[in-house]
């Protein structure tokens, strides 16, 4: 039976913002964009200077100002060590105000950040570093060094990058590949290209739909930076309007850390927030006004029916006053590619959400005509390819339409429900 491909371009979003037009390719774009994000996060570093812009709990608190300088000295000692354009630079630190200053350090470099988990297993760790062909690796020097074998040298940041350029490199899970793989050895962590408009697309299709305010957001982020949910979905947007990035590493503190902080956002996946409830229970949060709980293609597989419904009941009443989102994407579509607000997930998991920015939906299989089938993406945040995988690439895209490997329906609302 044929295969077919049923685009769905017109269908209802409710955050597109402001999108220009198509390019030659049929992909939506924002009009206006930054030519790269160094130079969007630059802006806002003189705009907001003064603004804490990371808070470590038990640990460092930094301006903006501190952050930048921090930052590109960061970025003079990589180019002391000869790292430069175009180079990898591996950032694999915990969670904490360093790893941002790292992160930001490999940015300003003009070396393309390598984003690997610290709590990856050895083996898989060095597989990402050895598929990213990376010419430096940011990580201290261990838990043994204190973390402070760090490049250091005279400020630099490079700032000749153009929106069409590699800017991160994020990699899979691997579990999430194995809908397209036919073993557990195929399905390996693949590496991700987002350039700097998919990261600047992505940011602003996310302080658009949530609405940040410029008047000192504060960011509890509970995803991992690592990934593309907690690295482009929630750090960058919030640098984005001058807001303060607060991170937690130790999971005891959390029910303090939002009142003492004054939190009034706060993300992590289905599990984490389940994880947390114990220590939330009884505590009754009215400054926090957002509420992001985001899931992807794994945490769905391994979240249990109703599990989802139980937790979105439980954070309201620990946020009674909050918005609840439940958001939904993939690394190749920079984190985030479906969302819905305040209903959450509906009985027995299935709901998904609405195409998320400039995000486009199509089906693929023989019953997408009657609206059933895979679900593809494209848009502005949509990577172009896989990193030195061209086979990959060509069977995970269908022109300029990613495979998601989910099965999916949309409804005549544009809202996709999981089928499988």
């Amino acid at each position: 039976m044929a295969r077919l491909l049923i685009e769905y371009p017109q269908m209802r979003n409710p955050w597109c913002g402001n999108l220009l037009a198509r390019g030659a390719d049929g992909v939506l774009r924002y009009g206006n964009l930054n030519p790269a994000l160094t130079e969007l996060l630059d802006v806002q570093v003189h705009a907001f200077s003064a603004r804490e812009a990371v808070v470590e709990v038990g640990g460092p608190r930094l301006t903006y100002r501190q952050l930048w300088h921090s930052a590109s000295r960061i970025a003079g000692g990589l180019q002391e060590h000869g790292i430069g354009y175009g180079d990898r630079v591996a950032v694999r630190m915990p969670v904490g105000a360093l790893w941002v200053q790292t992160f930001l350090g490999a940015l300003l470099s003009g070396a393309v950040p390598v984003l690997v988990h610290d709590g990856l297993p050895e083996a898989v760790a060095a597989q990402v570093l050895a598929d990213s062909c990376a010419d430096f690796v940011l990580d201290g020097g261990g838990a043994e060094a204190g973390y402070a074998d760090l490049p250091d040298g005279a400020s630099f940041i490079d700032d000749g990058a153009s929106l069409g350029e590699l800017a991160l490199l994020c990699y899979t899970s691997g579990a999430a590949d194995l809908s397209v793989s036919n073993t557990a050895e195929e399905a390996g962590p693949r590496g991700v290209e987002l350039t700097n408009e998919n990261l600047l697309s992505a940011v602003r299709s996310v302080v658009g739909a949530f609405d940040l305010p410029t008047d000192g957001l504060r960011n509890l982020v509970l995803l991992p930076l690592a990934h593309a949910s907690g690295c482009v979905d929630q750090l960058l947007p919030t640098f984005a309007v001058g807001g303060t990035v607060v991170l937690a590493p130790d999971p005891a503190m959390i029910a303090e850390t939002l009142v003492t902080e004054r939190i009034d956002m706060v993300a992590a996946t289905p599990r984490i927030f389940a994880g947390l409830l114990p220590t939330l229970a009884g505590l009754r949060a009215e400054g926090v006004r957002q509420v992001c709980s985001a899931g992807h293609r794994a945490e769905l597989a391994a979240t249990e029916a109703g599990t989802a419904d139980l937790v979105t009941t439980a954070l309201t009443e620990v946020f009674p006053l909050a918005r609840q989102w439940s958001v939904w994407g993939a690394t190749e579509t920079s984190g985030i590619g479906l969302a819905v607000l305040d209903s959450g997930v509906a009985p027995g998991g299935d709901l998904l959400g609405f195409p998320f920015g400039g995000t486009e939906l199509a089906l693929w299989g023989p019953e997408a005509g009657g609206g059933s089938g895979e679900l593809l993406c494209r848009g502005p945040n949509v990577t172009p390819r896989y990193w030195n995988d061209p086979q990959t690439t060509e069977s995970r895209f269908t022109g300029s339409w990613f495979h998601t490997g989910n099965q999916v329906s949309i409804d005549t609302d544009g809202m996709v429900h999981r089928t499988e």
